[in-house]
């Protein structure tokens, strides 16, 4: 990626936002960013996010409204690609386990109990695709 298409923090901060509210105004990015700039820092920042091509907007009565550009759906998986790569070396085990770690208190049986539903219909696709080789 190159520089000029990374993301300042305020810029991930307002893309976390719209991305949550599948669309937003100036007002609404404000609203849910913690420590908001004025009004013409968010427009200015809406504006370089449009010409990075990470959002686009169309008028919505007398104000635009912002929208992401990639689905949410692809722009969590580059998302999580990038954070395994970062922080975990690559490895689905370490961000797994950190990840339990984290929310041990809060996991419920219910929860565990997909988790491993899903482990086990990976595992099942995962053979699948080796009896295919």
């Amino acid at each position: 990626m190159t520089k000029a298409n990374q993301l300042s923090r305020r810029e991930r901060q307002i893309m976390d936002a719209i991305y949550r509210l599948e669309e937003a105004s100036v007002k609404e990015v404000m609203e849910n960013i913690p420590e908001a700039p004025s009004y013409s820092a968010v427009r200015a920042l809406l504006k370089k996010l449009v010409e990075k091509g990470r959002i686009s907007h169309r008028e919505k009565g007398l104000k635009y409204v912002y929208f992401p550009v990639v689905e949410t759906k692809t722009a969590s998986r580059s998302a999580l690609s990038n954070l395994l790569d970062t922080f975990f070396k690559n490895s689905p085990v370490l961000a797994v386990n950190t990840l339990l770690d984290v929310a041990a208190k809060d996991i419920s049986e219910i929860d565990l109990a997909e988790i491993s539903k899903l482990i086990e219909e990976k595992k099942r696709q995962a053979g699948k695709a080796k009896s295919k080789k």
